[in-house]
């Protein structure tokens, strides 16, 4: 496994084919651990005086029915009840649902929107965590299997038009992603870990309701998650525990084409800047050997890859800066926005720790990562400009709130998960899928004062799931989410929120 870390090689004067596979393995995962080191001590980490508790509450509405108690939480009181059932809205308001109740899963990790050259709007989510969890809801009328594909015209009453059922839309796990620029909706193949990377692309651009394949290829060699070029030339794969991160020219969506691929990493989410010049990648870490867990030094990544957007002959990534905060989990992805002429991406992470010290997972000692706006203007001297927290991310409450029915489990405990904006230039609100939390909707209006201004969780019997991206539609006042177990929701913005919505 060959380790490109964006930094010049040591002369290799042994022939590696004459090394066992355990000792080369070894040694790439030290040498790993070693550029990590460096890289972080470069870099530098984000203030540790930034507050790990919540940010201030939102002001609700009269007669909205708040949460109860700490901001984020659902009490154990409150399942006995009954009063969970009846779920918590701040400044929001139910338009639209799809989908049937599911233990098993009945929405996934991402809601995409898109407009059609005739003005036609459709949602596109993934329908269950994992191929074949869904099936109950197939078999009993829910959402089906597959990316399932919503005509949108009356938010009320979403109305399924389509479930794709190739190979990377019957699993996207992480990567399904629509390209605004040119009508395309592609993903790759995906487990929790990695899979091969089978490459869907359809066009929506026609007609949104009836996407149209224009290929499944091998293209992106291990899936996971993934990014899109503003120009919709280039996806990029993410392998995750495949170790890889792959560039897909998607000039001629018919033939995909394997510009680039890098090894020996393990990300999460890329998104790029506006030119396609810069990604901003969510580093899950690297081997840990060195400190004793899996994986270690979770964090931000900028590249430079230039060198594919430009399509140069043998391409070269560089790496530009490695970023570190307090009470890092892991890292999901960086969504780039511009504020008061400077740039900024806002990160999330997903879950509390899973690979540091085993013996704080899901505990009440776990750290909890959540989300941050990090000032990323010179992008080799990323900054952490503020927290986006709710009280139930404080690690001074967590020892309570664990014990919660809604808590209890990896996937359902008091954490985040995907967070996003519904432009890229002066957004002053924000939307993020805070698992066992639901829909958070943040004034970012001042990126360095953060506070909340809505909220909308409807938990089932077992917890909250909110899982996916948030999907934007600004003309109508809404943003659309999916929750495990729930399914699709089409939500409305109300008083301070909707009055931050550009």
């Amino acid at each position: 496994m060959e380790v490109d870390m964006g930094v010049d090689k040591p002369d290799r004067d042994t022939d590696r084919r004459t090394r066992p596979p355990a000792r080369r393995l070894l040694l790439a995962m030290l040498v790993a651990a070693l550029v990590l080191a460096g890289a972080v001590v470069t870099a530098g980490s984000s203030q540790a005086d930034l507050s790990l508790g919540g940010v201030p509450r939102a002001t609700c509405a009269v007669g909205d029915p708040v949460e109860t108690g700490v901001q984020g939480r659902v009490p154990t009181a409150d399942y006995a009840s009954g009063r969970a059932r009846q779920g918590y809205r701040c400044n929001t308001v139910q338009v639209g649902h799809h989908g049937k109740r599911s233990i098993l899963g009945s929405g996934g990790y991402k809601v995409q929107r898109y407009t059609d050259v005739t003005g036609r709007t459709c949602a596109y989510y993934d329908s269950a965590l994992m191929a074949g969890l869904n099936l109950p809801g197939l078999l009993t009328g829910g959402a089906g299997l597959g990316v399932v594909v919503l005509d949108m015209t009356d938010p009320a009453n979403p109305v399924r038009t389509a479930n794709l059922v190739t190979p990377a839309m019957l699993q996207p796990h992480e990567s399904l992603l629509v390209n605004e620029e040119r009508g395309l909706l592609a993903a790759v193949l995906g487990t929790l870990a990695t899979a091969p990377g089978v490459l869907d692309v359809y066009d929506i651009s026609q007609d949104c309701r009836k996407p149209r394949l224009r290929s499944t290829t091998l293209s992106g060699v291990m899936g996971h998650e993934s990014g899109f070029s503003p120009d919709g030339r280039t996806f990029w794969t993410a392998g995750a525990a495949g170790f890889t991160l792959t560039a897909v020219d998607l000039t001629e969506p018919r033939r995909p084409r394997i510009l680039h691929t890098r090894t020996g990493v393990v990300y999460h989410g890329l998104r790029l800047s506006d030119d396609g010049r810069t990604m901003y990648v969510a580093n899950i870490g690297s081997p840990s050997v060195l400190t004793g867990g899996l994986l270690d030094g979770a964090g931000l990544d900028i590249l430079d890859v230039s060198d594919i957007q430009d399509r140069r002959p043998k391409p070269a990534i560089r790496t530009l800066s490695r970023l570190t905060w307090e009470e890092p989990s892991i890292p999901q992805v960086a969504e780039p926005f511009s504020s008061g002429g400077r740039q900024y991406v806002l990160e999330v992470d997903e879950f509390s720790d899973l690979f540091g010290d085993f013996t704080r997972i899901n505990s009440p000692k776990s750290p909890v990562g959540a989300a941050r706006i990090i000032d990323v203007t010179d992008p080799r001297a990323p900054v952490v400009v503020s927290n986006l927290r709710l009280e139930v991310h404080d690690p001074l409450v967590r020892g309570e709130v664990m014990a919660d029915p809604g808590a209890r489990m990896i996937v359902r405990s008091y954490t985040g998960h995907y967070c996003s904006v519904p432009t890229r230039d002066d957004p002053k609100i924000a939307g993020c899928s805070m698992i066992g939390s639901g829909l958070r909707l943040f004034d970012i209006s001042d990126v360095t004062r953060p506070r909340e201004v809505g909220y909308f969780n409807q938990p089932g019997p077992n917890g909250g799931a909110a899982l996916s991206q948030p999907a934007w539609d600004v003309e109508r006042g809404q943003v659309w989410y999916t929750d495990m177990d729930e399914g699709f929701y089409a939500v409305g913005l109300r008083g301070a929120a909707a009055a931050l919505l550009p």
